[in-house]
Order: C-alpha cells, then structure tokens, then sequence
C-alpha cells in the first residue's frame, strides 16, 4: 500500500529546466490562447464545436487587437488546451484558466494537452490522402524519440529516413501497399522501385514536412536550415511520455487545515481506506453544513478528478449530505454522480448502481472519468478505461461519445488516441477527435 506512495519519481534528464521554467515558456506559448479564452468566458460564443463565427470573430480581433486568423488559431489552441469550454452557445472557462497564474502543474498539463493535438493544430495538405496522414501520425513519436534522445540538432533528412522506415514498418505489419506506390515490380524486383519509390519519398518528404511544422506551431521544436531541435518544453514532453509518469499529487500530509480542493488532491493517489480515513478527519474538524457545501462547490467546478473524489468524500458524510446531494441531481455535470450516490444512499450495491444511469448518462459519466485519467492518470489507465464502456464496441463508443456533448470530449480522444497502442483503433479515436473538432458528422 506505501511502495506507490514512497517510490522515487524519475528525474528528467540532466539539464532540463525547472518546472516554473517549463512553465513559463508554456504560457508563452498559449499567451494568444489564454487571452481569446478570458475574452470567449466573457461573451457568448456560437457554435458548440465549429471555430468562432464571423461576427464573434470580428469582436475578438477588435478588442484583443489581433488578426482573424490569430483569433482563429488561439480558439483553437485554448479549447484543445482546455481553457474554455463549450456548453451550448457559452463559453466557459476551464479549470485550467482559472488556476492558469498560480498553478504550473496546470499550466503544464494544458501545453501537453494541445502537444498531444499537434495535428488537429496544424491542419494536413488537403491534397495528401488521409491514410497517409494518418500513418505519419502514427510515426512521429518515434521521430520525437530520436530528437529526444540526440539532445540536440538532428538533421532533417536522418529524420525522413526514420520517418520512411517507420511508415514502411507501419504498412509491412498491415500487409498494405504503401500509398503513392504504382505498378508491383516483377519477381525478385521491389515494389517501390522506379517512379513509384520517388512519389513515395515525395510524399514522406511533404508529411515530415507538416509533422515538424505542427510541433513548431505548438512549442515542441525549433526549425533551423536543415535539422530540427527539440526545445526545453518538447524534450521534457517527450521525456514524460517515454517513462509514463504524471505529476505527482500533492502529499496527504496535513489534509485537515486544507480547502477540499487542496485535500481531495492531496488523497487523490492514497488507496480508499487510507483515503476515507483523511476524508473523516477533515470532515471532523468542520461543520456538517459548511463541509458539504464546500465538497459540491468543488465537484462543480471543472476539474473531473476533484468532482469524482468530492462525492467519495460525501459518501463518508453519509445521511447529513442527503439532502444537499439530492438537490443537485438536476446539475448535468453531478447528475451521473448524485444518482450514484443516492442510490448506494438507498441500499443498493456499488457493482450494481451504474443500472440506474441512462444511457446518455454512462456514456457522460465515462467521458468525465476518462478526461480525470488524461489530466491526473497514468496512459495505461486510459486505455483500460475503454473497458469500462457500457457499449459493446468501440465504433459505438465513438458515436455516442461525439453525442453526448462532454466539454471535453475532444481533448479525452485525443488523449486516448495518444496513448492506445494499437494503430487502427487510435486512428478512429483520432478520426473521431477531428470531427468533433471541426463540427463533422
């Protein structure tokens, strides 16, 4: 029960800047995206997934004095960064806005979030095919590596090479012809020989190209003449990635004197008996009333994680939270979670309570679940996560997910896309990011 608790973190590498740094240079970054979303919390915003319309896009660009396409680019970032979020026609800000100045883990994570992004960010040729795209996604973590691991310029025709490799590797383990190629040679002869082996290294040329451009475009790396060079923040990025850590949680250690928000966070990596523990004695140390209150003012707020462990707290509480948990059954971001609860309230089992959700209700339950996982979890937990689905199969997950209108239901998908290790189901995943992105069927 302590080996997680007291395990050692790994250290960056030698020479990777601290975490205010780290920060500092993220929010630098997102300076545009963190202006656009305080100005979009403040005045309606139409469409719920579609970019700004013209008229919102004008008052923008009038008021923060920047250009359409700057407005455009920073909505962009700030909803894949999860600093707004869409609920209808408002925008609201996002957890991560709020805690924005005074929270580097935030910050951090919200950069992270829009890194893992970088090919919604910056959009493919429309004259490259899509399952071309798709593979050059899939290939780029392993160009990420090489310039993580090479501390320095890499140049750009080493990268294309292992770019190709990893394509070539990517179309071998499908059985597939490699896109661009024409006619198959004769026996003995490679396919990709002649005109066809040079529309192929054109076309890996174009999408090393566009995958480096896109990792520019978010802070990952820096473009000099002929090579490539992750910046601090990309090279910390992909460090983070290749040891799958998360940041870790604030100690349990003096839980009592902290807000709920600050002592839910501080439980939030101890196993359920040591964390009901802390949960009674912070609860003892204050009114029924005034602990209730405090615990649903935080599961109100944006982050998923805070609103899944304030309702294990409020099951501590027990009957005194009865009343308070049944008035916010109509919130639609407590719904799944009071029916929950009132329903264990009631007597039924835990294993069993999830029958009294909707449909509609699993699928938003699970989103939320799954976008505490992305901001708090390790990827392996997100992968997992897909289990607990109530749908039957993956396509009808996908569906209901882009039905189900969760504000941060793109930012989830590509989280899982991200971090699924199979290569056809990641690319739906991030096939379905997409079109809730940009609004498609």
């Amino acid at each position: 029960m302590t080996t997680r608790r007291t395990r050692p973190a790994p250290r960056p590498p030698e020479g990777t800047p601290p975490r205010t740094e780290l920060a500092r240079q993220a929010r630098s970054v997102l300076a545009d995206a963190v202006r656009i979303a305080h100005w979009a919390a403040g005045a309606p915003a139409p469409g719920s997934a579609a970019p700004l319309a013209a008229q919102a896009l004008e008052r923008a660009a009038t008021a923060l004095e920047l250009s359409p396409a700057q407005v455009r680019a920073g909505w962009d970032r700030a909803r894949l960064a999860g600093l707004i979020e869409l609920h209808g026609d408002t925008a609201r800000p996002g957890w991560r806005l709020r805690a924005w100045d005074r929270d580097d883990s935030a910050v951090l994570r919200g950069w992270v979030a829009l890194f893992d992004a970088w090919s919604l960010v910056h959009a493919a040729p429309e004259d490259i095919e899509a399952g071309a795209v798709a593979e050059a996604v899939e290939a780029v973590p392993q160009v990420l590596s090489l310039l993580q691991l090479s501390a320095g310029p890499v140049p750009v025709p080493a990268l294309l090479d292992l770019l190709a490799q990893r394509i070539a590797e990517l179309q071998e383990e499908r059985c597939e012809v490699p896109y661009g190629a024409g006619r198959a040679g004769g026996p003995g002869e490679p396919a990709t020989a002649g005109p066809a082996a040079d529309r192929s290294a054109d076309l890996d040329a174009l999408l090393l190209d566009w995958a480096l451009e896109g990792l520019a475009a978010v802070g990952a790396l820096t473009l000099g003449h002929g090579h490539a060079t992750l910046t601090p923040l990309g090279n910390w990025a992909v460090w983070v990635k290749l040891e799958q850590i998360c940041v870790a949680a604030q100690s349990p250690a003096g839980n009592i004197e902290q807000s709920a928000a600050d002592m839910l966070l501080g439980c939030a990596r101890l196993t359920p008996g040591p964390a009901r523990a802390e949960y009674r004695a912070w609860l003892a140390a204050r009114t029924v009333g005034s602990a209730v209150a405090e615990l649903l003012a935080v599961a109100r707020g944006e982050d998923a994680l805070l609103r899944g462990l304030a309702f294990e707290a409020l099951r501590v509480v027990g009957a005194p939270a009865e009343p308070e948990v049944r008035a916010v059954v109509d919130h639609p971001s407590l719904r799944p979670y009071a029916l929950l609860w009132l329903a264990e309230y009631e007597g039924a089992d835990p294993d069993d309570a999830q029958e009294i959700l909707s449909r509609e209700e699993a699928t938003w339950l699970w989103v939320d679940t799954a976008a505490a996982v992305a901001d708090h979890g390790e990827t392996g937990l997100l992968v997992r996560h897909l289990d607990s689905a109530v749908q039957g199969t993956v396509p009808a997950l996908l569906d209901e997910v882009r039905a189900v209108g969760h504000p941060r239901t793109v930012q989830v998908l590509v989280a899982l896309a991200a971090a699924h290790p199979d290569p056809a189901l990641a690319k739906a995943v991030r096939r379905a990011a997409f079109q809730v992105h940009t609004g498609g069927a």
